[in-house]
């Protein structure tokens, strides 16, 4: 038998099968992954569950400014769920230039409505950075300027998301001589903000941070730079499937060649996976199966998740590796199996001719002793 909160449950699950077109059972799943993506404990993904079939759709107000749009692109093709049920049913999508029907007066003044209606809860997604330089004139909206719009709808904010590497820390607008004075969301407003970068960005873990927002009324635990920890805590080298060839030195030394082709490291073409912290490795993009991300093709990372490094380091420069760095010599990559090396190589090694009757002699000697420093001399 059922008891009340049993039948809670079935009905909390029968509204989300109305509402995102998913099974009961694709559902469990996806709320088990979003609890195993931010690191949360067990127990986690029923109160997920509940946050999505039972709450209120945060109102969601998304800016726009000096970008190319890829972070949207990448959000309209996130499968889990898909962008109109993620916009319709998950979060309350109030302002989006580019997914939006109207246009002009009518926008804006939906944006004035949301703001005034959901006044500090709603959660403000900005999108590209911030030109500043003369005024910010470089980036006008509705007669605005950027600096304008951005510092208008932080102030009612219930909190601020900087999503892509161009509002997190400027991006590419931003890269020398930066001619339009660009920066990035927190920069501009001088405060703390949730940042999401990439180019682009992975859509899951703008959904999961919503998610995490949604279900626990704050957003997810962020490192220095406010990037969410379940997202941005391990090094892209950490995770990537070339990595056993950088372990034994395997390495593509040019693009094309040998090693490349056989999916050898490609540390000495410049991949910069071990100096930037993202999952790309592990979460994949596209929803297309395995090796869909561009270590996984065949490219180099370019540390588009780390200011300095994105935009910045020319994509030939070795990455500044916080690790293990290669050494200077290696093993060979193939060695003769079953077999030791004999006695004239060894003797032949050593340099002592006519020695590997007495080499053997000193072996047997020393056999079950350990090493001792004092024992060094004799």
């Amino acid at each position: 038998m059922y008891d009340d909160s049993a039948r809670e449950d079935d009905a909390g699950l029968d509204v989300i099968e109305r509402k995102l077109g998913m099974s009961r059972r694709n559902f469990l799943q996806f709320c088990t992954a979003m609890a195993a993506t931010m690191g949360l404990p067990a127990g986690a993904e029923a109160a997920i569950a509940q946050a999505v079939a039972t709450k209120e759709r945060p109102s969601v107000i998304w800016l726009h400014f000096q970008e190319c749009t890829g972070c949207t692109e990448s959000l309209l093709r996130a499968e889990h769920p898909t962008i109109e049920k993620l916009i319709l049913e998950v979060i309350s999508l109030d302002y989006h230039e580019s997914l939006f029907a109207a246009a002009g007066h009518q926008a804006e003044a939906a944006r004035h409505a949301a703001m005034a209606k959901h006044k500090g809860k709603y959660l403000l997604v900005v999108e590209g950075a911030i030109p500043t330089k003369d005024g910010g004139i470089y980036c006008k909206i509705g007669g605005k300027t950027a600096l304008e719009l951005l510092k208008e709808c932080a102030a009612d904010a219930a909190a601020v998301v900087a999503i892509g590497s161009c509002a997190s820390w400027g991006g590419m607008p931003s890269t020398k001589p930066n001619p339009t004075g660009s920066s990035g969301v927190a920069e501009v407003l001088g405060k703390p903000v949730v940042t999401i970068p990439g180019c682009p960005p992975n859509p899951y873990n703008f959904l999961s941070t919503v998610v995490h927002f949604l279900t626990f009324a704050k957003l997810p635990e962020v490192d220095h730079l406010g990037r969410p920890k379940f997202a941005y805590g391990r090094l892209v080298h950490e995770n990537c499937e070339r990595r056993a060839h950088y372990d034994a030195g395997r390495f593509a030394m040019e693009f094309g060649d040998d090693g490349h082709r056989k999916g050898y490291c490609l540390y000495k073409l410049g991949c910069k996976g071990p100096e930037t912290y993202a999952n790309c490795p592990s979460i994949l993009f596209g929803d297309v199966g395995s090796g869909s991300w561009p270590v996984g093709t065949g490219h180099p990372c370019i540390g588009c998740t780390e200011k300095g490094i994105g935009f910045a380091k020319g994509i030939h420069e070795l990455a500044d590796v916080k690790t293990v760095v290669p050494p200077v010599s290696y093993p060979r990559i193939v060695e003769e199996q079953g077999k030791g090396a004999d006695f004239a190589s060894t003797a032949t090694l050593v340099g002592i001719a006519g020695a590997a009757a007495g080499a053997g002699a000193v072996i047997a000697r020393n056999l079950g002793k350990r090493d001792d420093p004092d024992q060094a001399d004799e």
